[in-house]
């Protein structure tokens, strides 16, 4: 559509910055860990979304409506700058579940029901902290093989109950049973394949259901007293765009809406009538002006439009049911329900082309104000319309404009079980942004992807930004402006550098007014991100650059921090430091095992190559260089070494330690090898380190 750009306007709340002070609408303390309900919906666009974009539709244009979200984010926070961790499905996921970026994720780029690493997870973690944990929905993640018996089954990955899609092309089809797609597909619970008793199940109802059968099962059973988890990802509305088979059921929580019938073939309340049949009034009949003439009469939405709306009015239907069930079960107040999207929206519907025309995102501008779509590293393809509901803790009608990224939400559901996350984590947490309590750490916005398509050419998206080839893709946000590269060759390309407050759209490239800046993103993308050669980058084997510091002293800075949970925590200058000398015979006698040492200050490299770091003593290690996760032993004792390209000079480094009971404390080395392949302990004459350490 030619339709004019519409900027997001802030009608209500406040600007949250970096450092958050106390609110003082929130009068409680946080004394009881929160029910989490993680909500992720498959290609919803940051403009689908009532209160973000579609409310601000004009007269004559084609618009959805959002009612229980809107609702949502009038009881809680809308998040106007929060980003997902790459632009398409699986990665997105991924990354989620690890709270890693895709610098570090296992699964990268296309890879679709890849295992997702064996390794902390959302789930693990919060499991970990008493939680029952549950996942309903699209998976997609699993490995190859057969089922149940999957590598990464989500009941492998930290979750006590599963009910979903375990293959990620089987989200495609909604109607499990049937298959009017492209055959049947099968739906698991746990380990047992269920789909036979699905007849005319249309699969955003059934997950309705089943999440509201568990909350439910789960506030009536033997650990009602344990906070419960709940990952929800429903597989709409990408893919076919298949209608339900019947209104949405009237009322909603404990005794409307979706129910679980649990008889087989008719499993679920809206489990009869005709599948992909029901058209909803509010949309069978949609008008719009096609032509920008308000004197002409309007036209009929085609349907594959009137499908999309229908499929969109119904997550909004599903999530508003959701929440009247938490307050019938008056449990609503310390439940945190997080609502977003995987990334941007797609051109994709799957339905035949000699009866309906093609889907495109620009039709409802599903994208926003923003250029991009799903694959796109542009804003429109990976900036998502987050909404975050907590009565208890967070004001209603907050508006949160810090940047911030889903791998954020693993620390923060972290933090608020008062646990830390593990180190390999890359996200940080949002608490104190979304209750107004303590110190904001700056979140991390990277990304990177690949894909060998192009930019959608539509007429509302910046002329240098239509028809542009994706190839391989890199995004850095510093501050207020982004930087992003498309079709990249090596190292030194040149990002284009936006102002994205001023200039949400990506508009007007100021890289050449901004060489300095150029310079540190080319710097900070290869300081953030380690290689991985299932999805190789031009850049991989480019050296990490140095930083540029004065003011050092020979040596480390150590911090000895009593460990709470099975894994290395995440960095905390808060704890007692000492000055150490270097690595080895420098541990504290005040040490007891199981305490996690922290190493930490710059290590200067003499020359330019390839170094492989190795640590060969018992118990957990971990060591970062930069932001880069050279060695992850923290939860894979096997994991011994990992090699990074740098730059000759000197570089930040942590390298963590914990010792199990019986392990030599003063075995806390670290060799290399560098490019003349002489492996040794690093000389203590390599380290040094500065009050107040800053990267």
């Amino acid at each position: 559509m030619n339709s004019e750009k519409i900027h997001f306007l802030i009608v209500t709340g406040m600007l949250v910055g970096l450092i958050s002070t106390v609110d003082p609408v929130i009068g409680q303390q946080l004394t009881q860990k929160p029910n989490i309900i993680f909500i992720l919906t498959d290609d919803l666009g940051s403009g689908d979304i009532g209160v973000f974009f579609q409310n601000q539709r004009k007269d004559g244009q084609p618009r959805l409506y959002t009612p229980s979200l809107d609702r949502m984010a009038a009881e809680g926070a809308m998040l106007t700058q929060h980003y997902c961790a790459a632009p398409v499905c699986a990665p997105s996921r991924a990354s989620i579940l690890l709270g890693k970026t895709q610098g570090h994720a296992n699964v990268r780029d296309n890879q679709f029901d890849k295992a997702l690493e064996d390794n902390y997870t959302m789930a693990s973690v919060l499991k970990e902290a008493g939680y029952a944990t549950a996942a309903i929905g699209k998976w997609g993640l699993q490995g190859k093989g057969k089922g149940p018996d999957w590598p990464a089954h989500p009941l492998k990955r930290g979750f006590d109950y599963y009910y979903g899609y375990i293959r990620h092309s089987d989200g495609h089809e909604h109607y499990p049973k049937e298959g009017p797609h492209k055959g049947p597909k099968e739906v698991w619970e746990n380990n047992t394949e269920v789909s036979a008793g699905l007849d005319k199940c249309y699969t955003g109802d059934l997950f309705t259901a089943a999440a509201k059968k568990y909350i439910k099962d789960h506030q009536n059973g033997p650990d009602s007293d344990k906070p419960f988890f709940m990952y929800l990802a429903y597989d709409t509305p990408h893919a076919k765009l298949q209608l339900p088979t019947q209104a949405y059921p009237a009322g909603g929580g404990l005794r409307g809406g979706m129910q679980w019938v649990g008889k087989p073939g008719h499993m679920i309340n809206t489990a009869s009538g005709e599948i992909d049949s029901f058209m909803d009034p509010q949309y069978a009949d949609a008008t719009y002006d096609d032509d920008g003439n308000p004197a002409t009469p309007e036209v009929p939405w085609p349907d594959t439009y009137k499908r999309f709306a229908c499929v969109n009015k119904r997550i909004d239907q599903q999530v508003g049911d959701l929440l009247q069930l938490l307050e019938d079960l008056h449990i609503d107040e310390n439940t945190l329900v997080v609502f977003t999207s995987d990334n941007g929206p797609s051109q994709e519907s799957y339905l035949p082309k000699e009866e309906f025309v093609t889907y495109e995102a620009d039709f409802f501008d599903s994208f926003a104000q923003f250029d991009g779509i799903k694959r796109d590293l542009y804003e429109g393809g990976i900036r998502t319309s987050t909404i975050v509901r907590w009565p208890g803790m967070i004001p209603a009608g907050k508006i949160i404009d810090l940047p911030s990224a889903s791998y954020d939400w693993l620390p923060t559901f972290v933090d608020m079980a008062d646990l830390s996350a593990p180190v390999g984590v890359d996200g940080v947490s949002l608490v104190p942004t979304l209750t107004g309590r303590g110190k904001q750490a700056q979140p991390l916005i990277y990304s990177e992807y690949f894909h060998p398509s192009r930019v959608p050419a539509y007429p509302d998206f910046v002329p240098e930004h239509r028809g542009k080839r994706r190839g391989q893709m890199q995004l850095i946000r510093l501050m207020d402006y982004v930087g992003v590269r498309y079709d990249v060759q090596d190292a030194d390309d040149d990002f284009e550098i936006y102002d994205i407050r001023k200039d949400p759209q990506q508009t007007t490239n100021k890289a050449d007014d901004l060489p300095e800046l150029q310079e540190q993103m080319k710097a900070r993308v290869l300081q953030v991100r380690k290689s991985d050669t299932s999805a190789a980058r031009p850049y991989d084997n480019a050296p990490v650059p140095a930083v540029t510091i004065t003011g050092l002293t020979p040596g480390l800075t150590l911090y000895v921090e009593k460990s709470r949970t099975p894994w290395i925590p995440q960095a905390s200058d808060t704890v007692p430091a000492h000055h150490v000398t270097g690595l080895t015979g420098q541990t504290p006698e005040s040490y007891q095992p199981d305490d996690v040492l922290l190493y930490k200050g710059y290590i200067r490299i003499p020359v330019e190559g390839a170094y492989t770091f190795s640590q060969d003593s018992e118990g957990q290690s971990f060591l970062k260089i930069h932001q880069i996760q050279v060695i992850d032993k923290d939860f894979n004792p096997m994991a011994k070494s990992g090699s990074v390209v740098l730059a000759a000079g000197l570089h930040p480094i942590e390298w963590y330690v914990k010792r199990s009971a019986g392990a030599d404390p003063q075995n806390t080395g670290l060799i290399w090898q560098g490019p003349d392949g002489t492996k040794q302990q690093v000389p203590q004459e390599c380290f040094f380190t500065s009050t107040g350490y800053r990267e």
